[in-house]
């Protein structure tokens, strides 16, 4: 240990301690005040004596030898010669006093040492303190301190008074605990001994002072109270540690006048360690009493106070800690009663006395009333809390001594001297309740008992699970150790002398002397309950202090019996009426429950028919007594705790039911008359009849008839009892409360089809206001009705009440339908046509559209804008027809008119309909050609166009099928003709081929004549033309001018010229047909292009000159030269070729052939060619063989000893060979070679050795990385190309790196560093989020799933189709982790509206999988046809749903037994095991503990019912784990029951922790008394049992059959309805299709609509010519023109007129769009940004034209006008264009012609302003007013140059495509129909098979034979439908999706059946 070095005097006792060796001692004078203050180290020699002592002494401190004063230790005991020796050791301390009573007139320090005893380290490891069991370990320390106190006070002949102080107020100091005694207090070396750990009673030998020097074991006392509880050496220690930071001992003794102080804190022991000082040594300061001035502190000021109340006390001793954990001051405050409680309960015998605190008995003067534990509390501003613990009335042990009724008194003797005392309590149970107490502080019961309606019911024992003994130690408790019970008091298996539950209403103590060892710490016993259970362990009972030596377990019995008799109070019960089950309750309380008619109960009895009223119910109940159910199998009369009471309700005709309740809540103090008298009252006030009246008129007579709409007057309703009171509520009872009654209307139809509510009003009656209904006026349909009024209650809206039904009151009648009040039109047949007559049919209804019919004679009037409409007659009766219908007038287009066609017909409310019509226009009547003139004039080779109108009687355009327009020229050879097909307009442009006439040198004159051949009555229209000679280019010349010469070059010629010259002027003429040279002009030089220069000088050609011709460099290349003229009428081109010739002489040119690379030593391998060439490098014959001698080769390091030079004459050059260097550093060498003035050079490499060397030639930028680790070979350059990379890898800087092989040897290439940037649109991984804390059960519900598509920057990647997202779910296999081809799929939800931004997917309401297991999620993303993103998978384990049924987990045989003795014949189960399942069959409770209760009953309600072995009626066995194992379960031998009668056995699952009721297991068995009979019964058992499993599959089968079979006429009915939906769609389009046409019928139709469509899209349609332009952002929406579409001609060209400024705007969304759009032009293209709009000046696209005024007709307008802006469609970008389109026409109105448009502005100007007018013909009248001039007026069509909106796409087409899109899905749909009437005909013929109707017959057969069998055993038939399967679907027309789930799961098992049976479960087709 560090303290043993620490230099501190040793306190070992030996030779080194004794009075031989030297020592050192440490005197204080304290004789004067004046002395000085510290000691005085004093060496004392060998074998010195106690006169040399003093010498030394007087030496010292330099006092006269003569001088008288005393020499005395700390403990004021004087040294003299006869105690020198023993006393005068090493290290102590001494004081000079005057006498030995003196007091210390200043404080001293006494050296002391507290090493720990060797203790510490033997028994360190044995305990560990404050191990608290989950209780606050507080209090127990505090018991160690007061345990302190105890032993010290046990020698006072007075109050042994203990105080514990907790200082909390801040005002005094930090928070501190003390605890104080008035004990004998300690002498300094006891204070010392204290402080040595584990230095206990027993050890404190030698020179250890001990405070129980001469330690005698107390003699015996009751209860062991012998205050012999200070023991250790250890519980201060720690509890003072435990408590606090810092403890301070002060102790005074008796005989001493000196106080004694010591002071331990961590702080110190943590300074002497940091400094290496002694840690287990220090001071005890010796100090007078109340010297408190070593108290400086201001946290220690309540010491102070502590200190000044020494002076009142002889002795004492106090322990103060400071420092007090926080936690601890926490619990000390807010948990006072509890903790105080606590310690009264530990020191209950101490505080009390050996019998406790006897409420009941007087207190008598004892030694054990002089014990008081005070314990007081101080805060800041609070009174102080001050209790005494004899105060204290709610521990345990006072609770459990003053329940009592009785006690049973005994003694245990273990083996040595160990004695335990030990007594039982018994608390009674009086007449409802326990009285077995509760402990306050952790009560077992939290609910009311009255309120427990389960009172019956035996599990909740009084006890509950506390053991029976608390364990008391030296007669202090010791909490931690209880024990359970003992053999003789545990309750008997088999019923004893009491009854079971009065061993739970005992309670006990167990008091030890201390031979039975307890922990340090004083929390456990180490061995008590092992010795006491010990076989030798001897118990005897005391019987008036006396011991009684007899059987303990005879005399325990007799004597709770005795007290069952005497003290508990019960309810009798009698007139016993029978055992029966109560199906209403939950299973476990079924049964058994004994009837009895009457119960005494508190000296009062009641019987069956007594009026009684009930208390603490709610509400009350009053009523008569049925019967009484007691719980239990009794037989005649008994005594209970408590039953259950059934009252039937009076009075009954008002409550027609029964309740039940427990028998504690019958109200004892009622009288029966004031219950009758209730009753009576009730009667009285019930509701009789209705009172109506008719307030307003309006009356409804029974059975009156009335015509549709006829108003039914306001219904005033009274509500009369019998006494013709009104009434407005039911009797206020206090059953149920006061009901308030309403009163319900209700007028019902009587139809075909069932009855239906059309009106249904509740009225309710408020103070001021009676039942009231409103008059009626919608009742309008025609048929028989039904008024009636019901009185209803208020809440359930029941028309009952109590078993009778409320008053009511029905009036019938009829209603018939009206007189014509409007009309509408049939069903048209269009089209229209101008002059062609048509039909209109008409239909009449009444006021609320019935159908009516015309009686009488109409004159209809027709109206319609522009044109002029008559009719032939009208018809009448059921069928109206108008018949003969003719329209003429303009309709400006071949497409048709819109009109809206009015017609009245006088007489009618509702006169006049508006029929919208189509009007075309008729048949051709005329042709109309343009230009108008007769005689037209045309150039020679240009074609004419003729504009060609086909107009019908109105003149308006016309069009018809095959109307193709001819058009025949004549007067010369080979003339063409033009054909146009006007079939779709009506109008168009005729024209063909140039008219070309040969050798035409003057005019000529040719005829036109224009014809319909299809229209014979359409008269031809014929034209002169005169043709004119063409003057246009036919010809082209070109000269090369040299000098005052033109040289003509012709056509392909060649020309020779000097390489790298120029050829100039060149000139060019042109000639006309006639040979006429044409003057050359700007537009012609425009047409003249040249082959050899791009640029071409425009004022040149002008003057005829064409551009330098530049000959090439080389003589190889020939220069083709052409000049072209090309316009509309001729191409003409001359050409020629021009060739180079060589210049002269100018440079040497040297060529290498072969390698250029040369090794050392070595000669170059290939040759050098040396020429002589021009300026351009055109090869010159200049050598010869003489030239050889002129040619001179040098160069750095050349060896010219080889080289060799050759002439080449067929090439005409000089080859040179033998080129090689001189050894030297390798490069690049340079050859020069010359000839004359001519010179050149050559570069050669000069390499050296193999590679060693790699070098990176050129890295292109790359990004990716693809492929990798390829090799590739070198080139003859020794460069390597890798070709294109591909990078696939993670964002971030990459490094590559480049190697070569050469020879085996890697050589290392350069690093590349690679920068890989993400892509923010490749999905990389999917993003799952959901709650991972949730837990899954079986069938239910998923958490949320969110998914999100991450990209490579992990950004989430928006506008996704959800329908590329899927989740997958299947079962984990042992297969791996990969999906099965059967994996369920889901789709995801709809987003909603509270759901996060675009790119969350999300999946919910997900079920979970029935079967538990552990499932694996996998989301999926689609990213194409072939690749799917996929999660990460989700391991989710799917857990058992909640508990619903006990079931076995093999269904065991039906047992047959009887009573005799062979045990195999009464075993009734062997090895069964029970599992408790969810609804899906999944086991689960594997956490519930508890038990499950075997019972036998019968059917019926008989008395005798077999009993198990040992002759009981229910057998308990244990659950644990989630099952409960019945190993075997035997019948008892000559059991009662009766002969060949089937039993239950009830297996009942009690689980305490469950809140809800389980479903027990019952299993039938038959009893016989017969043995041989019992054996021929098992063998029928077992073929019963066989036949059962047989049939159980067979109905399975049909069961799933007919599941299929009901899925599949549910899937028919919807492919049905599908189909007469989609049927009756196209009947609203004009397509009939019967039910009886086949699919090839609806695709022909299909393909002639798809035909027709495709033919109306051929059709040519007016388009906008204008080029759009390029939209290179979304900003741009494009050019004006094209953003709108017009469908009328005449329209679209005014308004295209009206715009032509604007057509060619480019329209934008921002300015900087259009900014962008005008700097790329160069300001030349038009735009308009949308944000430049002012839109609060647009105009309202749904205003009404001006003629309207607050939505009436102004004046009536001619012309048709309409918004101009309303006849433009916009194929994209609606919204934009409106505002481009309403800025640009505002309010401009379009009308026929310029007639109307004055006379609609005269009009209009008079109430407004009117805007700009166009009309159809083109006129316009601007807004100021101004018309007329060209500036005002359109021009033709033809004239706008395509600059014109287009026309959209016709409506036909539209309709067409509707058609088809529905055609399409019916087709879909009949096939579906087929299909699935194709699988339900096979599946119904299956099920009709002979396979099937034999296993049907199997079927009837096995269950004939099992009905003769039970009919044989006796037992109850089997019920036909078995429960465990799965019921039947209900004849809805669609499935749930989950029985569908569950139809589609059962597929994939019917495997099972089919091996089973043989056979498949439905045809393979």
């Amino acid at each position: 240990m560090a303290a043993a070095g620490g230099g501190g005097p040793s306190v070992e006792t030996g030779e080194g301690g004794g009075g031989d060796g030297p020592r050192t001692v440490y005197l204080f004078d304290r004789r004067e005040k004046e002395s000085e203050l510290g000691d005085r180290a004093l060496q004392v020699e060998e074998r010195s004596d106690f006169a040399a002592f003093r010498a030394s002494v007087c030496q010292t401190l330099g006092i006269s030898p003569g001088e008288k004063f005393v020499i005395t230790t700390t403990s004021r005991k004087e040294i003299t010669c006869d105690n020198f020796d023993e006393t005068v050791k090493d290290g102590v301390t001494l004081y000079l006093l005057q006498s030995v009573n003196q007091l210390l007139l200043t404080a001293t320090k006494e050296r002391i040492d507290f090493l720990p005893h060797y203790d510490t380290l033997v028994k360190s490891g044995m305990y560990e303190y404050y191990a608290s069991e989950g209780q606050n370990p507080l209090p127990f320390a505090l018991a160690e301190l007061i345990d302190n106190s105890l032993s010290a006070t046990s020698r006072n002949n007075g109050v042994r008074r203990i105080q514990i102080k907790l200082h909390f107020d801040e005002t005094q100091g930090k928070p501190a605990v003390a605890v104080i005694d008035n004990g004998r207090g300690m002498t300094s070396k006891q204070l010392n001994n204290w402080a040595v750990y584990r230095l206990s009673k027993f050890t404190r030998q030698g020179d250890f002072e001990s405070d129980h020097s001469g330690y005698v074991r107390p003699l015996p006392v009751p209860r062991s109270l012998n205050s012999d509880i200070s023991y250790f050496g250890v519980g201060g220690k720690q509890a003072v540690f435990f408590v606090g930071q810092s403890a301070r001992m002060i102790s005074k003794p008796a005989d001493s006048q000196d106080v004694h102080e010591l002071l331990l804190s961590k702080e110190d022991f943590e300074k002497r360690e940091k400094n290496k000082e002694a840690i287990y040594s220090g001071f005890i300061r010796n100090r007078k009493p109340s010297d408190s001035s070593h108290i400086t502190n201001d946290d220690e000021r309540f010491l102070q106070h502590l200190i000044a109340e020494e002076k009142e006390k002889d002795s004492f001793t106090a322990v103060v800690i400071t420092g007090v954990q926080p936690e601890h001051i926490q619990y000390l405050k807010n948990y006072f009663h509890l903790w105080t409680r606590q310690l009264t309960h530990i020191y209950h015998y101490y505080i009390h006395g050996p019998k406790g605190n006897e409420q009941r008995t007087s207190k008598e003067a004892g030694p054990f009333n002089n014990i008081d534990i005070e314990i007081s509390m101080f805060e800041k501003g609070k009174t102080p809390k001050i209790i005494n613990l004899r105060e204290i009335q709610d521990d345990m042990q006072t609770l459990y001594i003053n329940t009592a009724a009785d006690s049973f008194e005994f003694k245990a003797h273990v083996e040595g001297d160990g004695v335990v005392e030990g007594i039982i309590r018994y608390h009674p149970f009086l007449y409802d309740r326990e009285t077995y107490p509760d402990d306050p502080c952790f009560p077992s019961k939290l609910k009311d008992e009255d309120d427990d309606d389960d009172c019956f019911i035996l599990e909740k024992a009084a006890r509950g699970k506390r053991p029976i003994f608390e364990c008391f130690w030296n007669g202090r408790l010791i909490p931690y150790t209880s024990v359970e019970d003992f053999d003789w008091c545990t309750p008997p298996k088999k019923r004893g002398l009491a009854p079971f539950e009065c061993y739970n209403r005992i309670s006990g103590a167990l008091f030890t002397n201390d031979k039975f060892q307890v922990s340090t710490n004083k929390l456990t016993f180490m061995d008590l309950e092992l010795k006491l259970k010990d076989k030798n362990t001897l118990f005897t009972r005391i019987l008036n202090g006396q011991e009684q030596r007899m059987k303990i377990d005879r005399e325990f019995a007799l004597w709770l019996k005795d007290c069952h008799e005497k003290y508990d109070k019960q309810i009798k019960f009698t007139l016993f009426k029978g055992v029966i089950t109560r199906p209403d309750l939950p299973s476990k309380k079924q049964g058994p429950w004994a009837t009895y008619s009457a119960i005494e109960w508190d000296g009062k009895i009641y019987k069956a028919g007594q009026l009684v009223k009930t208390i603490k119910t709610l509400p009350l109940f009053y009523g008569s007594i049925v019967k009484f159910f007691l719980y239990g199998d009794h037989d005649g009369e008994v005594y209970a705790t408590g039953g259950e009471v059934q009252i039937a309700m009076e009075p009954q005709a008002l409550y027609d039911e029964i309740k039940t309740v427990p028998i504690a809540k019958l109200d004892r103090t009622v009288a029966e008359k004031a219950v009758k008298k209730y009753v009576e009252d009730e009667m009285a006030r019930l509701p009789d009849r209705l009172s109506v009246t008719w307030p307003e008129g309006d009356e409804l007579l029974p059975n009156e008839i009335r015509p549709a709409g006829t108003p039914i007057g306001a219904l005033r309703i009274e509500i009369l009892n019998k006494k013709g009171e009104t009434m407005q509520k039911l009797p206020g009872t206090s059953h149920g409360g006061s009901k308030k009654l309403l009163v319900e209307l209700k007028v019902i139809l009587h139809s075909s089809s069932g009855n239906k509510e059309i009106i249904s009003h509740i009225s309710q009656h408020g103070g001021k206001w009676p039942y009231w209904f409103k008059k009626m006026e919608n009742i309008h349909k025609l048929g028989n009705y039904t008024l009636k009024l019901q009185v209803v209650l208020n809440e359930s809206n029941a028309d009952t009440y109590a078993g009778r039904p409320l008053p009511s009151k029905a009036i019938k009648f009829s209603v018939k339908e009206g007189k014509p009040e409007k009309f509408s039109f049939g069903l048209l047949d269009p089209p229209f046509r101008v002059g062609v007559p048509f039909n209109i049919p008409v239909e009449f209804q009444d006021e609320f559209g019935h159908t009516s019919q015309l009686s009488t004679d109409i004159q209809p009037i027709f109206e319609a804008s522009g044109l002029t409409l008559h009719y032939d007659e009208i018809t009448k009766g059921p069928n109206c027809v108008i018949r003969g219908v003719t329209a003429k007038g303009p309709v400006n287009s071949c497409q048709g008119k819109n009109f809206n066609l009015k017609v009245i017909l006088p007489g009618l409310k509702e006169d006049s309909q508006i029929l919208k019509i189509r009007l075309l226009p008729g048949p051709p009547r005329r042709l109309k050609v343009k230009p108008d003139s007769e005689i037209l004039v045309i150039e020679n080779g240009t074609a004419f166009p003729f504009q060609v109108e086909v107009l019908d009687e109105s003149d308006n355009i016309t069009a018809q099928p095959k109307l193709i327009v001819h058009c025949k020229f004549s007067g010369a050879p080979n003339l063409p003709i033009y054909v146009v097909d006007c079939s779709s307009s009506g109008t168009s442009i005729l024209s063909g081929p140039a008219i070309q006439v040969q050798n035409i040198k003057k005019d000529q004159t040719l005829k036109a004549k224009i014809e319909i051949p299809s229209c014979k009555d359409v008269a031809p229209v014929e034209k002169t033309i005169k043709l004119l000679p063409s003057s246009h280019v036919a010809r082209l010349q070109i000269f090369s001018v040299e000098g005052q010469k033109a040289i003509q070059i012709k056509h392909q010629d060649e020309v020779n010229w000097i390489a790298g010259d120029v050829m100039h002027n060149l000139i060019f003429q042109m000639y006309d047909e006639g040979e006429r040279e044409i003057h050359i002009t700007s537009a012609l030089t425009e047409k003249i292009k040249v082959n050899w220069t791009p640029e071409i000088n425009k004022e040149h050609l002008l003057q005829g000159l064409l551009p330098d011709v530049q000959v090439p460099t080389s003589v190889k290349d020939m220069r083709y030269c052409q000049v072209s003229f090309q316009d509309d009428h001729v191409s003409l081109e001359s050409a020629f070729t021009v060739r180079p010739l060589p210049d002269e002489p100018k440079h040497l040119k040297c060529e290498l052939k072969g390698g250029k690379t040369v090794q050392m030593g070595q000669e170059l391998q290939g040759e050098i060619v040396i020429t002589v060439t021009d300026q351009y490098g055109n090869q010159i014959q200049a050598f010869s063989p003489s030239s050889l001698s002129a040619l001179g080769i040098a160069g750095i390091g050349l060896d010219s000893s080889h080289l060799k030079t050759t002439f080449q004459e067929n090439t005409q050059s000089i080859n040179v060979k033998g080129i090689r260097f001189i050894p030297g550093p390798p490069g690049n060498k340079d050859l020069c070679f010359t000839w004359r003035e001519f010179s050149d050079f050559i570069r050669v490499q000069l390499v050296s050795g193999p590679p060693a060397k790699l070098l990176l030639v050129d890295w292109p930028e790359l990004k990716e990385l693809t492929p990798s680790n390829q090799q590739h070979k070198t080139d003859e350059r020794g460069r390597a190309n890798f070709g294109v990379f591909s990078v696939l890898a993670p964002r971030g800087e990459h490094n590559m790196q480049v190697k070569a092989i050469y020879n085996k040897n890697t050589i290392e290439g350069p690093i590349i560093k690679l920068m890989i940037l993400p892509d923010p649109e490749k999905p990389i991984r999917l993003n799952v989020k959901y709650d991972k804390d949730a837990s899954f059960l079986a069938g239910g519900i998923f958490t949320d799933f969110m998914i999100t598509v991450i990209s490579e920057d992990d950004s989430i990647i928006k506008n996704i189709n959800p329908a590329r997202i899927s989740m997958k779910m299947w079962k984990l296999a042992n297969s791996g982790n990969r999906p099965p081809a059967n994996a369920e799929i889901f789709s995801c939800n709809k987003i909603k509206d509270n759901d996060k931004e675009d790119g969350c997917f999300y999946f919910r309401d997900k079920a979970v999988p029935n079967k538990v297991g552990t499932y694996c999620i996998q989301f999926g993303f689609t990213m194409d046809k072939t690749n799917i993103l996929n999660s990460e998978q989700i391991i989710v384990d799917v857990l058992p749903n909640q508990p619903v049924k006990l079931v076995p987990e093999i269904q065991p045989a039906t047992p047959a037994v009887s009573n005799v003795r062979s045990v195999a014949s009464r075993t009734l189960v062997k090895d069964l095991y029970l599992h408790i399942t969810d609804d899906y069959n999944n086991h689960t409770g594997v956490d519930l503990v508890g038990t499950v209760m075997a019972t036998i009953k019968g059917s019926n309600e008989e008395d005798d019912i077999p009993l198990f072995n040992g002759k009981i009626r229910t057998l308990e066995f244990p659950f644990v784990k989630g099952s409960a194992e019945i190993t075997s379960l035997v019948l008892a031998e000559n059991s009662p029951g009766r002969d060949s009668t089937e039993y239950f056995i009830v297996f009942e699952p009690r689980l305490p922790a469950l809140s809800r009721t389980l479903e027990s297991y019952i299993l039938p068995f038959m009893f016989y008394n017969d043995v041989k009979k019992q054996q021929q019964m098992a063998a029928l058992t077992k073929e019963k049992d066989q036949l059962s499993k047989s049939i159980t599959v067979y109905r399975t089968l049909f069961d799933t059959s007919k599941q299929l079979l009901d899925e599949m006429k549910c899937q028919v009915e919807e492919a049905k309805l599908k189909e007469a939906q989609l049927r009756n769609e196209l009947k609203k389009h004009n397509i009939d299709i019967s039910t009886t046409q086949q699919v090839p019928h609806i695709e022909a139709l299909l393909k002639r609509k798809l035909s027709e469509q495709e033919e109306l899209k051929k059709k040519p349609r007016r388009s906008c010519t204008l080029p759009n332009y390029t939209k290179g952002s979304g900003d741009v929406l494009g050019k004006i023109a094209h953003l709108a579409q017009i469908e009328d001609d005449r329209a679209a060209m005014v308004i295209s007129w009206h715009l032509a400024s604007d057509m060619d705007c480019v329209v934008t969304l921002t300015t900087d769009a259009a900014r962008r759009i005008y700097d790329e032009t160069q300001g030349r293209q038009q735009v308009l940004p949308l944000d430049s709009i002012y839109k609060k000046t647009l105009p309202d696209w749904k205003r009404p034209l001006p003629h309207y005024r607050n939505g009436k007709l102004y004046f009536k307008p001619i012309g048709d006008p309409v918004f101009a802006r309303d006849l433009l469609t916009f194929p994209d970008n609606v919204e934009h264009c409106e505002t481009v389109f309403g800025m640009l026409l505002g309010d401009t109105i379009i009308l026929d012609n310029l007639d109307a448009a004055n006379h609609y502005r005269k009009e209009v100007v008079k109430i407004t302003h009117c805007p700009t007018l166009l009309t159809r013909d083109g006129d316009r009248i601007r807004s100021n007013g101004k018309f007329g001039g060209l500036q005002n007026k359109a021009p033709p069509m033809d004239k706008l140059r395509g600059m014109v909106f287009g026309a959209p796409v016709p409506k036909q087409c539209l309709i067409l495509g509707e058609q088809i899109d529905l055609l399409q899905q019916y087709r879909t749909a009949v096939c579906r129909l087929g299909s699935v009437n194709e699988d339900l005909n096979g599946q119904l013929k299956y099920l009709h098979t002979p396979d099937m109707k034999r296993k049907k017959q199997e079927l009837d057969e096995h269950e004939k034979n099992l009905k003769l069998i039970e009919q044989k055993l006796g037992m109850t038939p089997t019920r036909k439908c078995n429960d465990s399967l799965p019921h039947p679907m209900t004849d809805c027309p669609v499935p749930p999706k989950r029985i569908r789930r569950e139809a589609a799961r059962q597929n994939r098992v019917n495997f099972f059946y089919e091996e089973l049976l043989g056979v498949p479960l439905w045809p393979s087709s």
